[in-house]
């Protein structure tokens, strides 16, 4: 044997350990830099929703009206956007505090088809719209945020409201969006609510012949407008809130990025963050605190793969509307410490509404589609329904033919 075969190989040790010592130092580095994002990540949303904080920022996240879409619309020019010749009506709506508000009202198309040829511009305001809401019913539309009346989605809810349902629609622009004057507001967009009603009592419109109708954050909007109706007496359709949430701050619970990161779960991580942020919450939209003033039957629809807005929360308001009609709970004083006198009331107390529950709520399954509840409120001698889909996302769940449907069966536009 070679005298060198026993003596260790220090140059490949030495180069072994260099390359080992260099994919140390790229972890490290690796890590570092990983680091850094995540804090400059961290940074920004916290210095994001602590600008949620103020209330000029928080207006141009909820409402969004600055976001114009289509571009550079012609309102003036409705065919443009897939309606019929001279169907529509391009108008303007005041407001009771000088604001004026862009609308189309959209004629019937069991009213339109009647007509030998196309009105022109000028008969429609004189002539057709007044008869045509005294022969047909009238869907009141409130959008959501963003967009204008043109937005693609929300003529195709004109459309299926004109065509499926038979019904006359007004559609108004809130405040600030679109061609209306002004700057959105809580309080503002239910002026503008009153202020389209208004418009429609003056034509000539019979109450119960107008069916309210609000997607997204127009669901705040129609819950405040039924609300104050029913203060003043006003018996009208009925309500359908599509896609509709609870509150506001229930939104920012509850709201996931692309439908995968939870908004305030970070938040909850810093003392008092989430309390702040709700301290200085402008914009409520508390539609759960509505519900017990709203006299009306309400249809409520949501789709159980919007991203937007969980579904959860039509649960929420469907449970609150239930709530009415079901035997109060019987809650001890002291939740704490509860004598078992207290536990044995509460129990049965819970057992009580839940069986309540399953007598007053009737459900069908439909393969396919999704499923419906509903109930008799015998209080307010109304129907509530609750419609929940498998498909149809955020924009596009009032424009579904089951969704309809349901809309015309409960109001008796079939």
């Amino acid at each position: 044997m070679a005298e060198n075969d026993n003596v260790p190989d220090y140059t490949a040790v030495q180069q072994d350990g260099q390359a080992s010592s260099q994919e140390t130092s790229k972890t490290v580095l690796w890590i570092n830099k990983a680091r850094r994002v995540l804090l400059v990540i961290g940074i920004l949303y916290v210095g994001a929703v602590f600008l949620l904080c103020t209330p000029f920022v928080q207006r141009q996240a909820l409402y969004l009206h600055n976001i114009k879409i289509p571009l550079f619309p012609n309102f003036d020019l409705p065919e443009k956007y897939g309606l019929a010749p001279n169907k529509t009506l391009n108008m303007r709506v005041p407001t009771i505090d000088g604001e004026s508000l862009g609308a189309w009202f959209i004629l019937s198309d069991h009213y339109y088809h009647k007509l030998s040829a196309p009105p022109t511009k000028e008969s429609l305001l004189a002539k057709h719209i007044p008869v045509a809401i005294q022969n047909h019913p009238t869907v009141l539309f409130f959008h959501g945020n963003a967009a204008t009346r043109a937005f693609h989605a929300r003529v195709q809810h004109y459309t299926a409201f004109s065509s499926r349902l038979g019904a006359n629609v007004l559609a108004i622009d809130y405040r600030g969006f679109a061609d209306s004057t002004g700057t959105p507001s809580e309080n503002g967009l239910f002026t503008d609510a009153r202020a389209a009603w208004d418009w429609l009592a003056r034509k000539g419109v019979d109450a119960d012949n107008v069916l309210i109708v609000g997607h997204s954050l127009g669901t705040g909007v129609s819950a405040g407008l039924a609300k104050e109706l029913a203060r003043d007496g006003i018996a009208c359709k009925g309500v359908v809130l599509l896609s509709p949430f609870s509150s506001i701050q229930d939104v920012l619970q509850t709201y996931h990025i692309f439908g995968l990161v939870p908004l305030m779960k970070p938040l909850a991580m810093i003392p008092w963050a989430t309390d702040l942020l709700h301290w200085f919450l402008v914009h409520k939209f508390d539609t759960l605190k509505a519900v017990p003033n709203i006299d009306a039957p309400v249809l409520i629809a949501h789709a159980e793969n919007d991203w937007d807005i969980p579904h959860t929360h039509s649960d929420v308001l469907f449970n609150a509307f239930l709530d009415g009609v079901l035997p109060e709970l019987d809650l001890p004083a002291n939740t704490i410490r509860v004598k078992p006198e207290e536990y044995h009331a509460m129990t049965s107390s819970i057992a009580k509404r839940q069986a309540t529950r399953e007598k007053l709520v009737t459900r069908t399954d439909m393969a396919g589609f999704g499923y419906t509840e509903s109930f008799w409120d015998g209080t307010k001698e109304r129907n509530v329904t609750l419609v929940k889909t498998l498909y149809g996302g955020h924009d596009y769940l009032g424009v579904q033919e089951g969704v309809q449907d349901a809309i015309g069966h409960m109001f008796g536009f079939f």
